[in-house]
C-alpha cells in the first residue's frame, strides 16, 4: 500500500490502540504530519478507559506538540479510519464505524485485514513502517527535527532501547534521522517511576537460578517493557549468570526480555526459540526479546489452563520454564578447530550449479576504505580491496570473497538473477556514509560443481563454531545437514535442509 493512495479521502481519522505507548503515539503523529502536508482534514485519536498519564509520554506530547485526542465516540463516520500500531477489531482498540478502514502496523496478523493495509511484522516499530512508506514516495522532506525525534523515540521504545531491533530497515531509519539528541536524552531518563523500582526489587527477590547452564529466570508484575531490559542488564552482571530471561504476564500473553554474555547462546536465537509457534521474538546477540500470545499458546498446548487468572499465570510460567530447559538440555556444541567428524558415517555430495549475483566492490567503494554490508542478517564490516567480490545469494545474504576464489568457485552466467527478498542488501562507504543498493549492480554467476563435501542430517539442535570464526556459531536444527569439505577436515559447516536439497547432489 502507498500513502498517496489514501489522499483521495476527504475526512481522515488516525486511531492508535487504547492506552497508547510511544510507538503508537509517534507513528500516528507521523501519519498526521503526512496528511497535514497535503492540506487534508485529519484527526489523531485514541480511546479506552484511561487517558495518557505516563510522565515520559505526557512530556513527549507536550514538547513535540502532538495533536492526539482522547475520545469516547465519533459523532460522524470518517471517510477513512487509519489504524496505526494496531489492527481493526482487536481487543485493545475501541471499535469505531467508518466508511473505509486502513491498517498500518508491525504486529502479527491474527484476523482479517482490510484491503488497504501495510503490515510489516518483522520490523521493530510502526514508526519504521511509516518511515519506509515516506521514503518510498520520496516524502522524507516532511521529516524535520520534531518528526525525526518522534520516529527515533518510537523505535527506541518498542525495541527496548534498540536491543530487540533486528531488521535492516530499522537501522536504515536510524541512520537517516536527524533527531533532537537533548530531548531524547531527557525522554530516556524519564522511564522509571518509584512504583517500577519496587516492581524490579520484588522480581529480583524471586530469581530462579539454574546453575548447570548458568541461566536465570525472573517474573515481574505487569510493567513497562523497558523495565524488563533494565532488570536483565542488572542480573546478567552477576558473576555466575550468563543468560537472563525476564518476563511479565499481561492481558494478551507474555512480554519478555533476554540478556546473554555467553558466546554459546545468542539472545536473538534463544528469543526466537521461546516464541516458536506461540509468538514472535528476535533482537541482537546479547540483547533480545519478544511476545507470546494467549491465542497461539492455546493452539499449541492442549493442557493450557485458563480457569482463572492464577491458573493461567501458572501454566504460562511452566511453559516458559519447559522451553528454557529444552533449549539448553537438547542441543550440542561443536568447535571446528577442535573437532574431526567421522566421515565414514557420512555420504558424499557435490554442489550443483546455482545462479547467484555478484558485484565488484571496487570502484563502487575505494580501495582501502571500510564498508558496511547490510542485509537481513545484520551488518558486516569489511575492508575493500581491489580484488573484493560481493556474492549475493537468493535469500539476500552477501559474502565478500577474493577474485581468485571467485574465479575458482564461480563462472559468469547469462541466466537472470532475480531474488525475491524482503530487503535489498546495501553496501555503505563507512568513511562517507554513502549507501549503495547492491541488486541494481549485480551481474549473474553460477557456482561450479567441483566443490565436494561429506554430509549427514543433524539429529538435534547443533551450534557449530566454524574454523574461521571461534566467536559466533552457525545454528542447525534437526533435519538440517552438517557438512565437511573433502579437502579440509576442519572446514565444517551447517546447511539448511531446504538449501541442501537445492544445492547438493549425492555422488559415489
Amino acid at each position: 500500500m502507498k500513502l498517496s493512495a489514501l489522499l483521495d479521502y476527504k475526512n481522515i481519522v488516525i486511531q492508535c490502540h487504547d492506552n497508547p505507548d510511544a510507538d503508537a503515539i509517534c507513528s500516528g503523529y507521523a501519519l498526521f504530519r503526512y496528511f497535514q502536508s497535503f492540506g487534508k482534514k485529519v484527526r489523531f485519536i485514541y480511546s479506552g478507559n484511561f487517558k495518557i498519564s505516563k510522565s515520559n509520554l505526557v512530556f513527549l506530547i507536550d514538547e513535540l506538540g502532538i495533536p492526539i485526542e482522547f475520545v469516547s465516540n465519533l459523532k460522524a463516520k470518517p471517510d477513512l479510519l487509519i489504524m496505526t500500531d494496531c489492527q481493526y477489531g482487536e481487543g485493545n482498540v475501541r471499535k469505531f464505524p467508518a466508511k473505509e478502514i486502513a491498517v498500518i502496523d508491525h504486529h502479527q496478523v491474527y484476523g482479517n485485514l482490510p484491503k488497504l493495509n501495510e503490515v510489516r511484522s518483522n520490523l521493530g516499530s510502526c514508526c519504521s513502517v511509516i518511515w519506509n512508506l515516506l521514503r518510498i514516495e520520496a516524502n522524507e522532506n516532511i521529516v524535520d527535527s520534531k518528526l525525526a525525534t518522534a520516529l527515533f523515540y518510537g523505535l527506541y521504545s518498542d525495541t527496548n532501547a534498540f536491543s530487540e531491533m533486528y531488521h535492516p530497515l530499522d537501522r536504515d531509519m536510524l541512520d537517516a534521522l536527524q533527531y533532537d539528541k537533548e530531548l531524547i536524552l531527557k525522554l530516556k531518563n524519564m522511564n522509571l517511576t518509584l512504583k517500577e523500582a519496587r516492581i524490579a526489587g520484588v522480581a529480583m527477590l524471586g530469581i530462579e537460578y539454574h546453575p548447570e547452564f548458568h541461566y536465570a529466570i525472573l517474573r515481574t508484575d505487569p510493567c513497562d517493557p523497558n523495565l524488563l531490559g533494565l532488570i536483565g542488564d542488572f542480573i546478567v552482571a552477576v558473576d555466575t549468570i550468563d543468560i537472563c530471561l525476564v518476563y511479565s504476564i499481561l492481558s494478551f500473553g507474555v512480554k519478555y526480555s533476554i540478556r546473554s554474555c555467553s558466546n554459546e547462546t545468542r539472545a536473538d536465537e534463544l528469543s526466537a526459540f521461546l516464541a516458536q509457534k506461540i509468538g514472535s521474538g528476535g533482537g541482537h546477540t546479547d540483547k533480545a526479546g519478544g511476545i507470546l500470545r494467549n491465542e497461539l499458546i492455546k493452539k499449541q498446548y492442549n493442557d493450557y489452563v485458563e480457569i482463572d487468572e492464577d491458573s493461567a499465570n501458572h501454566s504460562i510460567s511452566n511453559i516458559i520454564r519447559e522451553r528454557m530447559a529444552d533449549y539448553f538440555e537438547n542441543s550440542e556444541i561443536i568447535r571446528a578447530r577442535e573437532t574431526e567428524l567421522d566421515i565414514a558415517n557420512m555420504n558424499k555430495y557435490e554442489r550443483t550449479p546455482i545462479t547467484l549475483g555478484f558485484v565488484e566492490a571496487y570502484p563502487n567503494i575505494p580501495v582501502g576504505n571500510m564498508a558496511i554490508i547490510r542485509t537481513l542478517d545484520g551488518d558486516n564490516n569489511i575492508e575493500i580491496r581491489k580484488n573484493t567480490i560481493l556474492i549475493i545469494d537468493n535469500n539476500g545474504n552477501v559474502t565478500a570473497i577474493s577474485r581468485e576464489k571467485f574465479e575458482y568457485s564461480y563462472k559468469t552466467s547469462r541466466k537472470k538473477f532475480k531474488p525475491v527478498i524482503d530487503y535489498t542488501p546495501t553496501v555503505k562507504n563507512a568513511d562517507t556514509g554513502r549507501s549503495i543498493p547492491l541488486l541494481p549492480l549485480a551481474k549473474s554467476c553460477e557456482s561450479t560443481s567441483d566443490i565436494k563435501i561429506y554430509a549427514k542430517k543433524l539429529q538435534k539442535t547443533t551450534k557449530l563454531f566454524p574454523y574461521w570464526d571461534s566467536e559466533r556459531y552457525m545454528l542447525g536444527q534437526k533435519g538440517d545437514y552438517i557438512a565437511v569439505s573433502q579437502d579440509d577436515i576442519h572446514d565444517i559447516f551447517i546447511i539448511e535442509k531446504n538449501v541442501f536439497s537445492k544445492t547438493y547432489k549425492a555422488v559415489k
